[in-house]
């Protein structure tokens, strides 16, 4: 049986980043009590759905989850080590930003058994924190790294590069000293300019100027590689780099095809029942989410078989970010008939096949969105 991972979806910040697709809102007030109540809802039904499951890893995701009051996470972990037995080394993840750090917060999540922060820096450079649209200043961010330091073991914080008005050597300056206050691992994502989103709007109209052109922007990534290489904290993933052992176990389970659970709205899910592979969403909208829960013990609104073909998509979207790949094993079970595909791309340089995996190559990373169009193609 697979590992199992649990994704919890906290949907609310203190403001919405004019980069951030994601399933986040701002409100004025939030009742923690009808929150932990779904939560458990969710964790007790869910729980009956994978009886007998170890789950290897908790994830509690936004939004900004660090908004959550002490007693609505000590509710929910102590459900879910009620639900499910839990791995001896499980990994519990929870994200936060700066702007709400408190050191009596942290150690009360702490206590309830988070052993894991994932910190949302974004920028160490004030002018550019502002443009993203942060609250914080870099002051904050390095205290609030302080804190995370100092109550927990594990800290990893984010970065997003390729920002407008960017420079090569300005890049350089801002990963040296993130290198120098990483603990373990580092998230370092280029800026993606996604539709909806406030720069989507901005850039359709003509607006964020400064942005790097495609040489730049591949000079960035090339120069992230040598520097985390040089600092012992290699990519493992495209945007992820860890010292070695320090790799993120929940995103492990995503990236190689294992399963989750999804719980909160707009959560997703991926589970393995009775022969069949069911790809799991939640309602979205929280209000919703939160009334169909109360009312009806509604788990995840849709359930949808996923066919071989859809899983061998995901197998290649997913493993071929990471720098170990897509096991040719799990491939060949799924029935996967790709070597008039892959042979061209081998032969380009963009990836490489050995006696387990089928792998990305460097520059095949860097071109990854053309490789999976002509692997998936048809």
């Amino acid at each position: 049986m697979t590992r199992l991972g649990l994704y919890i979806h906290w949907p609310y910040c203190q403001a919405k980043c004019p980069y951030c697709d994601f399933n986040s809102h701002v409100v004025r007030s939030i009742d923690m009590d009808a929150w932990a109540d779904a939560y458990l809802s969710e964790i007790k039904q869910l729980s009956e759905i994978t009886e007998g499951r170890v789950l290897s890893s908790v994830f509690f995701g936004g939004g900004t989850p660090s908004l959550m009051s002490r007693d609505l996470v000590a509710r929910v972990m102590d459900a879910i080590r009620s639900a499910w037995p839990i791995a001896n080394d499980w990994e519990v993840t929870l994200e936060a930003n700066p702007t709400s750090v408190e050191a009596d917060r942290f150690a009360a999540y702490r206590m309830a058994g988070v052993n894991r922060i994932s910190m949302g820096a974004q920028a160490l450079n004030d002018t550019d924190l502002r443009r993203l649209g942060r609250l914080h200043t870099v002051a904050e961010a390095r205290d609030a790294f302080a804190v995370a330091r100092d109550a927990f073991d594990r800290v990893s914080f984010d970065l997003i590069y390729a920002r407008q008005d960017q420079s090569l050597a300005a890049w350089e300056d801002e990963l040296g000293q993130a290198l120098e206050m990483s603990i373990d691992h580092l998230s370092l994502y280029q800026l993606t300019i996604e539709p909806g989103t406030a720069f989507g709007d901005r850039f359709a109209k003509g607006g964020l100027a400064g942005l790097p052109d495609e040489d730049l922007a591949a000079d960035m990534y090339e120069l992230t590689q040598r520097m985390c290489n040089a600092a012992g904290m290699p990519a493992y993933e495209v945007s992820n780099h860890a010292r070695p052992g320090a790799e993120s176990q929940h995103n492990l389970i995503y990236w190689t095809g294992a399963d989750y659970i999804g719980i909160g709205p707009g959560a997703h899910g991926r589970l393995t029942l009775g022969g069949k592979r069911y790809a799991t969403v939640s309602e979205s909208a929280p209000v919703q989410w939160l009334s169909m829960v109360s009312k009806s013990d509604l788990s995840p609104t849709s359930w949808d078989v996923l066919s071989a073909d859809d899983q061998i998509s995901e197998a290649l979207m997913m493993g071929l970010r990471l720098n170990s790949g897509v096991a040719l094993e799990r491939l060949a079970q799924l029935g996967a008939d790709l070597d008039d595909r892959i042979a061209p791309l081998v032969e380009a340089g963009f990836l490489k096949v050995d006696d387990q995996a089928l792998q990305t190559t460097s520059e095949g990373r860097i071109m990854l969105n053309a490789v999976l169009r002509e692997l998936i193609a048809g």
